[in-house]
C-alpha cells in the first residue's frame, strides 16, 4: 500500500490550477496556428492571431488567459493501492483550489447556493468525479470550465432508431444554437450511452482527451471527423465573427446503454481550453 500525503495533493492541485489558467496548451496553440493558415475569412485570421497574441501575453506576464477562470472541474483516478494520509482527497483538492485561485489572482466564480447567490470567496467547492482504478497512483485532471461554455451544455434521450444521423444532427444543432456565446474556436465533448447522469459526465470527460487525439475505435474516429467538418461548415468562426474555424476538435466518449435508449450529451469548451493533468 502506497501513501500519498494530503499536503502533496494540495500543492499539486494549486500548481495545476494556476498553470492551466496562465498557459495555453501546446496542442491548442498548434491548432490555432494551423487554423489561421486554413481560415478563409480575413477577419477570422485576424481574430485567431489576436487569440495567439493574448495567449503569449498571458504566458509571458503570468496573467489568466481569460477573466472567467471558471468552475474547477476534476476527474480523479485513484489507485486501489493508494492510501491518502492526514486528510481526505476531496478536502485536499478543495484546499488546493482555494490556495491556487487566491495566489494566482484568479477570479472566484462559485456561489454557495444556486438561488441565493452568495459567492464562496475561494472558488470552492470543486466539482470532483472520483474513479477507483488499479495501481498505486493518483491521477488528477483539472479543467477550468468557464460559464459561457458550460451554459451551452445540452442533453437529449434519442431513440435507437435515430442512430448516428440523429446524433450528428443533435450535436451540430447544439453548436449552431450556441453560436458565438462559446468564444470559439471550441472543443466539443460528446457523451453517448450510459444513463441520464452518466451520459452528461461522459461529455465532460471527453474534454479531457488531448486536443485532436483520435478516438481509438475507427468507427467513432470517423464520426468525430464528420462532426468536425459539419460544425466548421456552420460559418460561426473565431469568436462568432464568421469563418470556417468554429471548432478545432470533437471528442466522443461512450458507454453501453439500455436497448430502448440512446442518450446523447454535448459539453463544449472555449478557445482557452484550460486543462492540465498531474500524476502523484
Amino acid at each position: 500500500m502506497r501513501t500519498i500525503k494530503f499536503d502533496s495533493i494540495v500543492e499539486q492541485t494549486k500548481r495545476i490550477c494556476i498553470e492551466a489558467s496562465y498557459n495555453l496548451s501546446e496542442n491548442m496553440a498548434k491548432k490555432f496556428q494551423s487554423a489561421k493558415e486554413a481560415e478563409a475569412s480575413p477577419l477570422g485570421k485576424e481574430v485567431l492571431q489576436q487569440l495567439m497574441d493574448n495567449a503569449r501575453i498571458a504566458r509571458e506576464g503570468d496573467y489568466p488567459i481569460c477573466q472567467d477562470t471558471g468552475v474547477a472541474v476534476f476527474f480523479a483516478e485513484l489507485g486501489q493501492d493508494v492510501r491518502i494520509i492526514r486528510g481526505s482527497l476531496i478536502d485536499a483538492i478543495n484546499k488546493g483550489v482555494a490556495e491556487g485561485y487566491r495566489e494566482g489572482y484568479l477570479r472566484c466564480s462559485m456561489v454557495a447556493d444556486p438561488l441565493r447567490r452568495t459567492n464562496t470567496g475561494d472558488n470552492t467547492p470543486a466539482m470532483v468525479t472520483v474513479q477507483l482504478v488499479p495501481g498505486d497512483k493518483l491521477r488528477l485532471s483539472f479543467l477550468a470550465k468557464g460559464g459561457g461554455a458550460e451554459n451551452m451544455s445540452t442533453f437529449k434521450m434519442l431513440t435507437p432508431a435515430d442512430g448516428a444521423k440523429g446524433v450528428k444532427d443533435f450535436v451540430v444543432n447544439a453548436v449552431k444554437t450556441a453560436g458565438g456565446n462559446l468564444c470559439p474556436p471550441i472543443v466539443v465533448g460528446v457523451g453517448l450511452g450510459g444513463t441520464f447522469d452518466q451520459c452528461c459526465t461522459l461529455a465532460k470527460k471527453a474534454l479531457f482527451r488531448q486536443v485532436g487525439e483520435k478516438h481509438p475505435d475507427p468507427f467513432y474516429a470517423q464520426l468525430e471527423a464528420e462532426l468536425l467538418d459539419e460544425i466548421n461548415k456552420l460559418g460561426i468562426g473565431p469568436m462568432g465573427l464568421g469563418g470556417n474555424t468554429t471548432a478545432v476538435a470533437v471528442h466522443i466518449q461512450t458507454l453501453p446503454c439500455h436497448i430502448a435508449s440512446l442518450p446523447v450529451a454535448v459539453n463544449m469548451d472555449c478557445h482557452a481550453h484550460r486543462q492540465k493533468t498531474v500524476i502523484l
